[in-house]
């Protein structure tokens, strides 16, 4: 292997993108300019009062551009003129047939993984995925698992789990391919990948020339960079870009240490990436995730034939919900759309009810469809690459792989990804991206549809046999389902403020927002005087007390309802909304409020130590 420049800066360069249509056309004036979108932007802005009246129409893209976790913008609107002329590489020609699509194998039951993975193939998926260790399958079983699927048609992709070697896993696969004296299918993995798993100053040369003289005896690839293992771990996107990029540069450097040409080394390695439902940060994800290998690759003085990246998405299990789990179904839809726009040689996705346990055939089912509907009935797989010279997906792009690469750097520049890996560093950077992912849920900056958000109040969940097959992953909703878990031993009272139509936006508000903590709540209903509330109040049902109305009627009837509450029993009274305005003298008389934008978990925490019996855990 040539030696890999690290100083090398990753260059977006190439030829300019095209412009926009020409003038002329029938019924059409012109093309509408950037100062025309900026214009009717700020209008509309200025109307909802997000924008000031006397602020400049550039202000506009400022108020509409979101941020990831890491900092990366996402533009409003993508332009020509923004547009860095890019050489990303391009997703392979579109043949029609789309991904392969790869079923992930959950039951630890051989006979009842035998005939998932049956059924599984039988009924639209091309692929297996078998995790074989800890929650996974025992290595001696692959022989039975195995024994009605035709392995040289069906490609298999292994994943060795906990403290079972990747050699013990491969060598189990080889004794099933030897037995039955057949070649395995193009695409078939042995699926190693050490170095997760690695401790500082490992020597991981051996296991990896193993595994790759095992891997080019039987024709098959010999490693996965498991770029998920990162993603499960927090890590936002561009952390686990350049993660993988540098795993799979550790990999690069030991096999051609070893032996191996740049062209054959290259051959070995496949990578496993999280799709989210963010839907245009992962149609960059993968995009620059291919173009950033690319430039691995070329540094590495491969031909332009072997510098494409092999591509296996998996719909990203942390974002996966054990409550309302039929909305996990809107979710990998999305991830699964995302990747194969994106250009993944292969997904997986994860049944709606991975959450809860093993999934059930109706599960399996609906996650194979997905994908197939997305290839035959949604057509994507008939464009190659359709998000290419969309702007703003390229500016995204850009920006994802230019960052990408500079963590890359970083990780090169600590000493290497054992190094990191072995010492910490790399995770403590994780946990940053993770920290912020979590404050945004708890504020509601990212909702969870059924969870932190529209939460089902009388919801019975499917029953599931253990173990989930997402392992140990800390999933997104984690917080919020535990406080379900646990629901609060009382209810909240409700203070409704004036008739349905003053009080439903906050009443309605408030509601939800204690179903999501597990909290029920008993409603005083239309009331129009102070003495009306007051009547309704039980404090043998309800300890806590909650004002729900208008600003105005806070400050009309605020003070009074506060009063006679108390001096009926409430221990705890909040207010729906922010003590300002009208109701601002409320702010001394109430113990708490809760409005949009504030920390709900930690208000829900706070409101139901006042629900739990004296001396009970909270």
């Amino acid at each position: 292997m040539a030696a890999l420049d690290e100083d090398a800066p990753f260059l977006l360069g190439g030829a300019e993108p095209p412009g926009s249509g020409s003038a002329g056309e029938a019924g059409w004036a012109g093309p509408a300019t950037e100062d025309d979108w900026l214009h009717a932007a700020a209008a509309v802005l200025r109307r909802s009062g997000r924008l000031v009246a006397d602020a400049p129409d550039a202000d506009a893209p400022a108020k509409l551009t979101r941020k990831t976790l890491e900092g990366i913008a996402i533009p409003p609107l993508g332009t020509a003129s923004a547009v860095p002329a890019h050489t990303a590489e391009p997703v392979p020609a579109a043949t029609g047939a789309g991904w392969v699509i790869r079923a992930l194998v959950t039951d630890t039951d051989p006979a009842s993984a035998a005939a998932s993975a049956v059924a599984d193939l039988e009924n639209g998926a091309t692929s297996l995925w078998l995790p074989v260790g800890d929650e996974g399958l025992d290595p001696g079983d692959l022989a039975s698992v195995l024994d009605g699927v035709y392995l040289e048609m069906a490609a298999v992709v292994l994943q060795s789990r906990g403290d079972l070697g990747d050699l013990t896993v491969a060598r189990s696969f080889e004794a099933v391919l030897r037995a039955r004296g057949i070649a395995p299918a193009p695409g078939t993995n042995l699926g190693a990948d050490p170095i997760p798993r690695a401790g500082r100053g490992t020597d991981l040369t051996a296991e990896v020339i193993d595994i790759a003289s095992l891997a080019t005896d039987l024709g098959v690839r010999a490693m996965v960079v498991d770029g998920t293992a990162a993603h499960n771990a927090g890590a936002g996107d561009v952390a686990e870009l350049g993660y993988s990029l540098a795993a799979g540069v550790g990999y690069l450097r030991l096999l051609t240490d070893a032996g191996l040409s740049v062209r054959d080394a290259l051959r070995l390695i496949e990578f496993r990436y999280a799709a989210t439902d963010e839907q245009f940060v992962t149609i960059a994800k993968f995009r620059a995730a291919r173009t950033l290998w690319r430039r691995v690759a070329e540094l590495s003085g491969a031909d332009p034939i072997d510098r494409t990246q092999v591509q296996h998405a998996v719909t990203s299990g942390p974002m996966m919900t054990r409550y309302d789990p039929w909305v996990n179904l809107m979710r990998t839809t999305v991830a699964a759309f995302s990747a194969g726009i994106g250009g993944a040689d292969a997904v997986t996705v994860l049944p709606f009810d991975a959450a809860i346990g093993v999934p059930e055939a109706l599960g399996r089912r609906l996650a194979r469809n997905i994908s197939s509907l997305l290839i035959s009935e949604a057509h994507i797989a008939e464009v190659a690459d359709p998000a290419g010279g969309a702007y703003a997906v390229e500016m995204l792009t850009g920006r994802i792989a230019e960052a990408a690469w500079a963590e890359f750097g970083r990780i090169e520049d600590s000493g290497g990804i054992l190094q990191v890996v072995g010492d910490g560093s790399l995770t403590a950077r994780w946990a940053e991206a993770a920290h912020e992912r979590r404050v945004r849920i708890a504020h509601r900056r990212i909702p969870i549809t059924g969870v932190s958000e529209f939460p089902h109040r009388d919801e019975v969940l499917p029953v599931r046999r253990s173990p989930s097959p997402l392992g140990k992953a800390r999933r997104w909703a984690a917080e919020f389902e535990e406080l379900r878990d646990r629901p609060a031993p009382a209810p909240v009272f409700l203070a409704t403020l004036g008739p349905l139509a003053a009080h439903t936006a906050r009443a309605s508000f408030a509601a939800n927002l204690f179903t999501a903590g597990g909290v029920d709540t008993i409603t005083a209903g239309a009331t129009i005087t102070v003495a009306d509330v007051v009547a309704a109040y039980r404090p043998t049902q309800a300890a806590v007390a909650c004002l729900a109305g208008t600003d105005s009627a806070y400050g009309d009837l605020g003070p009074a309802v506060i009063a006679g509450l108390r001096a009926a029993g409430a221990r705890w009274v909040v207010l729906a909304g922010r003590p300002t305005g009208s109701a601002a003298d409320l702010a001394d008389l109430i113990d708490d409020h809760v409005a949009m934008g504030d920390d709900v978990l930690g208000f829900l925490r706070r409101t139901r130590t006042h629900l739990e019996p004296a001396g009970a855990a909270r």
